[in-house]
């Protein structure tokens, strides 16, 4: 919807258009458990103990959190889920959300399903990107290491050689089906490292149109400074940049680190200032569209809005490829739909895997609707409102 000249994110018959009551329900009553940050602090630590010990939860756990935010178990499961969105004009990222594997087997199971995935994408009309989370494909200690400078041992030089190998893989992969893919942000502690290995693949395979994105979690308070460098090596060494653009969801754990050992605290000083940084993101990325495709991950409105009034002001139609919004798969349906309504290109993130290995991403969306400010009360609003709306009708 548009008022006057901005676009509206309140109209919770496009939002949720696809739901039926029955589904409305339920999130409005899994948004409600949310709000209790004690609840969902003490949820998340009984579900994951009764997975390891094998209790008989996993119905349980696949019925409430796990149908809101998980696409599925398997990629067969995801099919009816990227249909639906599809139907509406929103395409989906297909996320395998396994992540800590700790050996080389496990890492060379989770290239293989990239390597699924990017088969599924060759031929489907509604998946524009692939992405791929590193500590899926190699040792986070690993990576800690090499970013801390510690020598090496040889096991452990061979594993990083590993995993710069799976990436190219999976990175050649999508350039021969011209696709694009995401590699996600992670920690800090580890997060240069990943950039090293992002920026040696948009060396080689950013020529001439954009296949690999970088993210740059904004709630750090280098990552402006960060992305206007990366844009100034990409010119300078002759390829395009593709720039992933999200607030970021390690903020506890990285306050807590930096804290424990005594060194400064990687996060912005407050969320006025994160807000201004991404919005000045947005700009400086759209302002360079002709180098640098945009992903615009966020779940803020006023940061959408914004976007969609600077592709106005630098003349960027709205089907141009090189500018996506991105929410995650159960969050922010009013945005998403509202945004493809409009004819805007919009991609959910839609995770898949097993329940109990997809845990860490669960836990997260959890303590993470929880613990800023609002988003558990927007969702379970906008989903009463629809709710009354029908009622009414």
């Amino acid at each position: 919807m548009i008022e006057g000249n901005k676009i509206s994110f309140n109209d919770t018959s496009v939002a949720f258009a696809s739901k039926t009551d029955k589904e409305l329900k339920k999130a409005l009553w899994l948004f409600k458990m949310m709000s209790n940050p004690s609840l969902v602090n003490i949820g998340t630590k009984l579900a994951l103990l009764s997975l390891k010990v094998y209790l008989p939860v996993k119905g349980m756990i696949k019925n409430t959190v796990f149908s809101q935010f998980v696409g599925g178990e398997t990629l067969a499961e995801c099919e009816s889920t990227i249909d639906q969105l599809g139907a509406a004009g929103v395409e989906t990222i297909l996320d395998y959300s396994v992540e800590g594997e700790d050996s080389e087997e496990g890492f060379e199971a989770t290239k293989e399903e990239m390597f699924r995935i990017i088969e599924i994408a060759k031929s489907a009309r509604y998946i524009p990107f692939c992405v791929i989370k590193l500590t899926g494909l190699g040792s986070f200690e690993v990576m800690r290491k090499y970013q801390a400078k510690e020598n090496l041992s040889e096991d452990e030089q061979k594993s990083l050689n590993a995993l710069r190998k799976r990436v190219k893989q999976i990175c050649q992969r999508v350039s021969d089906i011209n696709s694009r893919i995401l590699i996600d942000g992670e920690e800090t502690w580890i997060q240069d490292t990943i950039d090293e290995i992002t920026y040696e693949m948009m060396a080689e395979y950013n020529l001439g149109k954009v296949v690999v994105y970088n993210t740059y979690q904004i709630y750090r308070h280098d990552m402006y400074v960060n992305l206007v460098e990366a844009y100034g090596n990409a010119i300078k060494n002759g390829y395009l940049l593709g720039a992933k653009l999200v607030r970021g969801a390690y903020m506890e754990k990285e306050r807590d680190r930096a804290e424990d050992l005594k060194y400064q605290d990687p996060i912005q000083p407050n969320k006025e200032k994160t807000d201004q940084d991404y919005n000045e993101a947005i700009k400086f990325c759209l302002s360079k569209v002709e180098t640098i495709s945009t992903v615009v991950g966020t779940h803020n409105e006023e940061s959408s809005a914004v976007t969609t009034q600077l592709m106005q002001d630098f003349g960027i139609n709205k089907e141009d490829k090189r500018v996506y919004f991105a929410q995650l798969y159960g969050m922010s349906d009013n945005i998403s739909f509202t945004l493809a309504s409009q004819r805007y290109n919009v991609a959910k993130y839609v995770p898949y895997g097993p329940v109990k290995k997809v845990m860490p991403y669960l836990t997260r969306r959890a303590e993470e609707n929880t613990s800023i400010a609002g988003q558990t009360n927007r969702e379970y609003n906008l989903i009463k409102n629809e709710l009354r709306r029908r009622k009414q009708n």
